[in-house]
């Protein structure tokens, strides 16, 4: 696939009018399996706070051991420009499963997790299960503690995880009377096990792919590693085949190599089980790599947390054997987008009652977009850092509420703010943003355990 760099127009983010409509018409779009009547099943990757230079398929320094995940993305198209719609998990989590920007319904922060995904939201496996799907999930769910908002009550036939928190020990997987939060799952009762929970979530992943692979109804596997979360734990023979000369980055690494024999495993339950080659699949990280685990995010600026480029571009692929040409893609992209492109493939239209965000990509992947898939790309957390992208241009404010402009393809490491040379492009990425924060939900913000109570009281009801 020829790469190439594509200047968006000049729009606004703005909801409900004829510059952002739902996607109804993208979606009725097929790119249904070549001499295959069979719909494709669906698998869905998603690492955990991986560094952008933390696959070795990104030929960056101090590479990791990610053999797996490499062959993945050399059989499918990787997207050079692939973001993640929030610098923290949850949120990220949240828009995934939606197509829509998680702000739409107040869903700014990690902590917004605690009260749970909107009940209003219609879910990407709720969608699937019409279409006959089968579909489980297998790791870290982050939307929702209450009962109302677990897995199994959002769409999800099979659960193996945990409901809550950022991370979870990897190696303590015994349930502890009283603390149901941080146990783990099965489908909606606590269960303690032990190994590695990494191996652990394989294994589960691979059983259920065994299981539904030779029916005549396809599947849709959810893979949420909580790998490479803190805390910093792998099995002490995986760390010592790495010496990095930091400790703490060789527990990483072990991690991050441990994560991809997962994937190895589960991409060769795919093929012995006969369901690889009719198999639509998508990897990518919820957010930038975190400092604090020693993650590596070069060449890019910053970590998780920010709205540099380090915090948002992620690595980024989708597959789909014998039926997308290998390639790669600058086309600016995120993780919203495998929603509708999941419709796409599966002849599924986009409920009409609703915004969304996400574009089909199969355009891009199949050399047919003529013009920008996004016109802008936009990032809130509502803690006084925000972003906006069009075209090459990308408009940040800062924590000190300072506003700085960089080059993208000039400066991938945005090194030179180019704010003072060019204030009408500012004032107008400002008031594009300001446009499409005016189009968002208010945050969820706090609520009390009484209010928490009261809503799922009726939503039982």
């Amino acid at each position: 696939m020829k790469k190439k760099h594509l200047l968006f127009q000049t729009v606004f983010c703005i909801a409900g009018t004829s510059i952002l409509l739902p996607f109804t018409s993208s979606c009725t779009e097929k790119s249904e399996p070549k001499n295959d009547s069979k719909l494709p099943n669906v698998v869905i990757l998603l690492a955990d706070d991986q560094g952008y230079a933390d696959v070795s398929y990104h030929g960056q320094p101090n590479k990791p051991s990610t053999p797996a995940i490499d062959q993945l993305a050399k059989s499918g198209v990787v997207f050079t420009n692939g973001y993640a719609s929030g610098y923290v998990c949850a949120p990220t989590r949240a828009g995934l499963l939606t197509g829509r920007y998680q702000q739409r319904y107040g869903f700014y922060t990690a902590s917004d997790s605690r009260q749970g995904l909107p009940v209003s939201e219609i879910l990407l496996p709720e969608l699937l299960k019409k279409k006959g799907y089968t579909t489980g999930i297998f790791g870290k769910w982050h939307l929702g503690l209450e009962r109302p908002y677990y897995p199994t009550s959002r769409g999800f036939d099979t659960f193996y995880g945990f409901l809550g928190h950022g991370g979870h020990d990897y190696f303590a997987l015994n349930c502890a009377p009283g603390d149901e939060q941080t146990c783990l799952y099965r489908d909606d009762k606590p269960i303690s096990d032990t190994g590695y929970l990494t191996d652990n979530l394989a294994r589960e992943a691979c059983g259920f792919i065994e299981k539904n692979a030779k029916k005549d109804s396809p599947f849709f596997l959810y893979l949420p590693f909580n790998a490479v979360h803190a805390p910093l734990q792998a099995p002490e023979a995986d760390i010592q085949k790495f010496n990095s000369g930091d400790k703490d980055r060789d527990i990483q690494l072990a991690m991050i190599y441990r994560m991809d024999l997962a994937i190895g495993q589960v991409v060769a339950k795919l093929k012995e089980t006969g369901a690889y080659d009719n198999t639509l699949i998508f990897y990518f990280s919820d957010n930038g790599g975190a400092k604090v685990t020693k993650a590596i995010n070069t060449p890019l600026r910053d970590f998780k947390h920010s709205v540099y480029e380090g915090g948002l571009r992620v690595p980024f692929f989708m597959s789909w054997p014998g039926h997308l040409k290998p390639g790669t893609s600058d086309e600016p992209v995120i993780s919203l987008d495998i929603f509708p492109t999941i419709c796409a493939a599966l002849g599924i239209e986009l409920p009409a009652d609703r915004v969304y965000d996400g574009r089909n990509m199969m355009p891009v992947v199949q050399g047919k977009q003529k013009n920008a898939l996004h016109q802008t790309l936009c990032w809130d957390g509502n803690d006084g850092i925000w972003a906006i992208r069009e075209g090459k241009w990308k408009l940040i404010q800062n924590k000190e509420g300072n506003l700085e402009l960089y080059d993208l393809i000039a400066d991938i490491s945005e090194k030179t703010d180019l704010s003072k040379q060019n204030p009408q492009l500012v004032e107008k990425l400002k008031s594009e943003f300001n446009e499409w924060k005016s189009q968002m939900a208010k945050p969820m913000g706090d609520l009390n355990v009484k209010k928490i109570k009261k809503r799922n009281d009726t939503i039982q009801k």
